[in-house]
């Protein structure tokens, strides 16, 4: 095709897309006077619109999903191939890829085994983030009958984590503006304090504070009643929330606080799983026995679609019921959970992240990550905090450092844009929160190169040079 062939096929494709679809998370009304961007094609860290334009893209896919980057040839034939053998058949039977990519998942999950090594735990599999953890809410609330008489099915969740879009997803989501205009929620779900240094919500300084923030899990069980909280959700490390990482001593004292009161620790690694932060899993940083955790986006890198609910054999074991006529069973179906692309292309996923050393790769780029953005800070007050974990970071704006009042949000849109006419694509809190939408999101593809984060960082060195206060 001549230039002036795609030039009007690329005129056609935005005006059917202008015409019939609709965006995630978009205000439509900005499409009367610019085009939606229309992403045609990926290789590596970079995508290209239908336009021609090229982007270094440090959000993985928009939302923190493709973890071995664009065009991997062995992905997509190892799905191809394995539709072909054998597409679908529901979950109530299983499938090749299904065994196979359970074990292996479990084997990068040591946590989740006994003492002795004998339970190996659990994979449930379905389609999407919000999917996996609502099977967890269903879980937890039928123990509550099984084990009782029904009163143990709450649970407590962390102020700024987001688990979802579903009613019962967001029932358990710490986003305020999230959640404007979808209630009523789902009962049985309860607040605690989020563990944001920066914006402590007791007022203390860490180094000489009690953890309070992890501590305040305890009163919450308490003002719930203990007889009647069944678990806690927790990101490992806040995501959508402004990518806050727990200091080293959170976890072991929420772990504590769980097993004080026999409650259910669910760590959702939606965001986190496979890589992201430098270990297989978020949670494998903080030194916590998961009962419980969830993951999607980087299992199959966007290359199919896939979730897994796993569970430790004490979790499993109380479904098992001999009596064929009983109802303890776990009577839950995914519909997608039995389509065989998604185990398939994890298999070939979690291939390429073992065979080119990626968690080495976003260990040593992930600091040089850090150090980078930490140059940006000492140079441009504007920036208050700096914060993450491997390739996973946030940087934190705000109008005044002394007051650390946050930037308003429409400041960010202006730096998102200035980077992306740079050619370099970054995330940003994105109606979230009243008045915390004030953090850049960077979540490079495990593949990323120095050079990669040079570019990255360089683009909103530009942007916050051109955009002075």
């Amino acid at each position: 095709m001549n230039n002036e062939e795609i030039s009007t096929q690329a005129a056609e494709i935005i005006s059917s897309d202008r015409e019939h679809i609709w965006h995630h998370l978009t205000p439509h009304n900005a499409f009367k006077n610019s085009d939606p961007l229309i992403i045609k094609s990926g290789i590596g860290m970079r995508v290209t619109d239908i336009k021609g334009t090229e982007y270094l893209d440090a959000t993985s896919g928009g939302v923190w999903s493709v973890n071995v980057g664009y065009g991997r040839q062995s992905i997509a034939n190892a799905v191809r191939d394995q539709l072909l053998e054998m597409c679908y058949f529901a979950n109530s039977a299983g499938s090749i890829p299904g065994a196979q990519f359970a074990e292996r998942l479990l084997q990068k999950m040591p946590e989740m085994q006994d003492a002795d090594g004998g339970a190996k735990g659990k994979v449930y599999y379905s389609n999407s983030g919000s999917e996996a953890n609502e099977k967890v809410y269903k879980i937890v609330r039928q123990l509550a009958h099984i084990n009782g008489d029904g009163r143990r099915h709450k649970i407590i969740f962390r102020d700024r984590d987001y688990h979802g879009s579903t009613i019962g997803a967001l029932s358990s989501t710490g986003h305020q503006q999230r959640k404007e205009q979808y209630g009523p929620f789902a009962p049985g779900f309860s607040e605690f304090a989020h563990c944001c240094c920066y914006r402590c919500p007791f007022g203390k300084t860490y180094g000489s504070c009690d953890i309070e923030c992890a501590k305040d899990l305890e009163t919450a069980i308490l003002r719930e009643g203990p007889d009647q909280v069944g678990a806690v959700v927790l990101e490992p490390i806040t995501a959508g929330g402004g990518i806050i990482p727990p200091v080293p001593e959170y976890f072991p004292i929420i772990q504590a606080i769980c097993k004080k009161y026999a409650v259910l620790l669910h760590i959702d690694e939606v965001v986190c799983g496979l890589g992201r932060t430098g270990k297989w899993f978020g949670y494998q940083h903080y030194d916590v026995k998961p009962d419980l955790v969830t993951m999607a986006k980087g299992l199959a890198s966007g290359y199919a679609a896939i979730s897994c609910t796993v569970a430790t054999d004490a979790v499993f074991n109380q479904f098992a019921a001999e009596d064929a006529g009983t109802l303890d069973y776990f009577r839950d179906i995914s519909t997608f959970g039995g389509c065989t692309g998604g185990p398939a292309a994890g298999l070939a996923n979690m291939d390429i992240i073992e065979e080119e050393n990626l968690l080495d790769n976003v260990v040593q780029m992930g600091e040089h990550l850090k150090d980078r953005l930490f140059g940006l800070q000492e140079k441009y007050p504007v920036i208050g905090d700096v914060r993450g974990k491997g390739f996973f970071a946030g940087v934190e704006l705000v109008s005044d450092r002394i007051t650390k009042q946050p930037m308003h949000e429409s400041y960010l849109m202006k730096i998102v844009a200035h980077c992306m006419a740079q050619g370099v694509l970054v995330g940003r809190t994105n109606r979230s929160f009243t008045e915390f939408n004030n953090n850049l999101c960077l979540s490079p593809a495990l593949i990323a190169s120095r050079r990669d984060i040079d570019d990255i960082v360089d683009a909103i060195d530009h942007a916050l040079a051109d955009n002075p206060l």
